[in-house]
């Protein structure tokens, strides 16, 4: 399919995805610091009064002084008439007069002192306000400063918020053999189904389909593998019966076994099954190489002595030296009823394959092949239909070398719990041996399911189960104390979405087309354009704030819990080397397509992130993550996440200009 877009240029095909995780490496710094509130700075002004009240009590306080001054002033002033007018002689005149002035001069000095006092007192109320004035300046100004400090930490941090990946890869090893997915709806069926499809086709892998739900669940990945430049094989049973030549090169002795399993679909346990296959087996040795299911069906007649054989004779189907052996092969005594009836019941059976292989043609090779059931077809009919199908792979696989690279082939049957448990193991034990990744899909936890679910080196995973017990089961499989976290996009993709129904178009009919020029395979471009996911993902990401995009909200792994899962969710489960790893992801397709998706896991990106200081020779901070983003290779896989150029360093916070003008109720108009 061409090279891949550079943004993905990481996608490993060693690795399974199976959805994104959301996860955030950076919390969320919330709002901004609030700027402190910055009071009115103007210098008080002295209540006058105040003033006034000092001034009148220190007057009241020296009315004594000032009247025993005057006192002193009057009898100073009568002592000199008495001097001047010879009545007293003037030693005595003298000695008064410096006796009453001394005596008026410190009243003179007390009451100056008094008013002194009064003007300290009111000169240190104006400093004592000022110096107030200064200490609350310094203290804004200090907060200022801290607001500032704290906004541009806030600011550094929301910006390494706002830039952070959101989405990562949940992807398994190439060393687990199977992924067993239990539960889900057919629109979450689609689109895990086209999530693994894609990843492993633009890896360059091959990948078969075996649709057993009957609900079209890989109409967009056929759609994804046309854009991307292949020419996907679609058969649609029974319509293309006769063009499906699968099985058509099997040896008798695995044709019979092939032949047998499908007769026993209907069979409530398998102890007929060797008898059965005996009985193909030597009516197979009786026709000889490369016999169709119509010679096989006809010979079983004549064995159950059903009809006239002459007819199959002279359609070809039987020679008279054929006829006169089967009637020979088990003898002709009453004993033999339970051949006659086995021989009834697997004609009855196989005849809905006669036409198998009738019309087959040459077809070119495709890395995208799905084998599907048509809805209109009988419930039965399909069920003998997909035993077939899935026992031929089986007997296939069986024959082929191991693949020296893991999942390369991958093999996905989609409601597998309409296949017998030994038609499911035998599968199962053919894809492990001969390398080839095997996805089951299951829509109930029957007991058959639940015998074989995560059995072997396996991972799980489980989407919606709506009945209860089903629920039960899931959450004591993967442990209630897990506690997940679910984006409201899943839900919103979820219930906006349908992402199956239809039918499929049959790619090998008689009106195959050439496959038409394709440009060089981008996978992000082509789930955008090609799938119903890519479609609607970017009509409701433009109708979406980016805040709404990323709220979320955590769940305990509860019954009732997974009864409401969306669509799309998968709970991913599967043993490593530090134990039992449970994870939630969104299957949808079309999380690809974000810019803040990266193909790394997340547990990876956190490590890289981690060693980032340390290599740098920094100890990161005690209770916080790096605000660096990870510089590792997963990472880079999600394209560009720089924001635009921040501004100078010196340029102050946008909330830290001049205050508004102080609004006092107080003052009067």
């Amino acid at each position: 399919m061409g090279d891949l877009h550079p943004e993905h240029a990481q996608l490993q095909a060693d690795r399974i995805y199976l959805g994104w995780q959301y996860a955030l490496l950076h919390p969320d710094p919330g709002p901004p610091p609030k700027r402190p509130a910055r009071e009115d700075l103007a210098e008080p002004e002295i209540d006058p009064d105040w003033v006034v009240r000092e001034r009148l009590q220190e007057h009241l306080l020296n009315r004594p002084v000032r009247i025993f001054r005057m006192f002193m002033a009057v009898l100073a002033a009568g002592i000199l008439v008495l001097g001047l007018s010879g009545l007293m002689d003037w030693s005595f005149v003298l000695i008064g007069l410096v006796a009453t002035g001394g005596v008026a001069g410190i009243c003179t000095y007390a009451i100056r002192q008094g008013n002194r006092a009064v003007s300290f007192r009111v000169e240190e109320r104006h400093a004592r306000a000022r110096r107030e004035r200064e200490r609350r300046e310094r203290e804004v100004v200090a907060a200022q400063e801290e607001h500032a400090a704290r906004y541009r930490e806030w600011a550094e941090k929301k910006s390494t918020f706002d830039k952070q990946l959101t989405w990562y890869a949940v992807a398994v090893p190439d060393e687990i053999d199977r992924v067993d997915v239990a539960g889900g709806t057919l629109p979450g069926w689609s689109a895990l189904v086209t999530l693994i499809g894609a990843t492993r086709l633009y890896s360059g892998g091959h990948l078969t389909v075996l649709d057993l739900s009957e609900g079209a669940i890989a109409k967009d990945l056929i759609a994804l593998a046309r854009r991307g430049g292949d020419d996907p094989l679609v058969w649609v049973l029974p319509v293309d019966l006769p063009r499906l030549d699968l099985g058509a090169t099997l040896p008798p002795e695995a044709f019979a076994d092939v032949l047998a399993h499908v007769v026993s679909v209907s069979e409530e346990t398998s102890r007929d099954v060797g008898f059965d296959n005996a009985i193909l087996e030597r009516v197979l040795e009786v026709l000889g190489e490369n016999a169709t299911i119509n010679q096989v069906t006809a010979a079983l007649r004549a064995l159950a002595q059903v009809g006239d054989p002459r007819d199959d004779m002279r359609y070809g189907l039987l020679t008279a030296t054929q006829l006169e052996r089967i009637g020979t092969l088990f003898g002709r005594g009453v004993a033999d009823r339970v051949v006659i009836e086995r021989a009834w019941a697997l004609e009855s059976q196989l005849r809905k394959l006669e036409t198998l292989g009738s019309e087959a043609v040459r077809l070119p090779p495709a890395r995208l092949r799905v084998v599907s059931m048509d809805r209109q077809a009988g419930v039965f009919g399909n069920r003998v239909l997909g035993t077939y199908v899935a026992t031929a792979l089986t007997h296939i696989l069986r024959q082929s070398p191991a693949s020296a690279r893991p999942w390369y082939h991958t093999i996905i049957v989609a409601g597998a719990d309409k296949l017998r448990g030994d038609v499911l193991d035998r599968l199962m034990d053919a894809c492990e041996t001969s390398q080839t990744g095997l996805v089951l899909t299951y829509r109930s936890l029957t007991p058959t399911v639940r015998e074989r679910l995560g059995r072997g080196h396996a991972a799980v995973a489980f989407m919606r189960l709506g009945n209860a017990e089903d629920a039960r089961v899931a959450s004591e499989h993967v442990g209630t104390e897990h506690r997940l976290e679910l984006a409201q996009l899943t839900e919103t993709f979820s219930s906006a979405v349908s992402g199956a129904g239809g039918f499929y178009t049959s790619t090998v009919g008689e009106g195959r087309s050439d496959p038409e020029e394709k440009s060089e395979g981008d996978l992000k471009e082509d789930i955008t354009e090609s799938t119903q996911w890519g479609r609607s993902a970017t009509n409701a990401t433009t109708n979406m704030a980016e805040g709404v995009l990323q709220r979320s909200r955590e769940f305990l792994v509860e019954p009732y819990q997974l009864q409401q899962l969306p669509t799309t969710s998968v709970i991913v489960t599967h043993a490593t080397a530090d134990g039992r790893q449970v994870r939630l992801a969104d299957a949808n397709p079309a999380i690809l397509t974000f810019p803040k998706t990266t193909l790394g896991d997340f547990e990876e990106v956190r490590r890289a992130a981690l060693a980032a200081p340390e290599q740098a020779g920094q100890r990161p901070a005690a209770g916080s993550e790096p605000a660096s983003e990870p510089a590792s290779e997963p990472a880079a896989a999600a394209g560009s996440q720089s924001g635009p150029e921040s501004g100078p360093e010196d340029a102050p916070p946008p909330n830290l200009g001049p205050p508004p003008p102080r609004l006092d109720w107080r003052k009067t108009r």
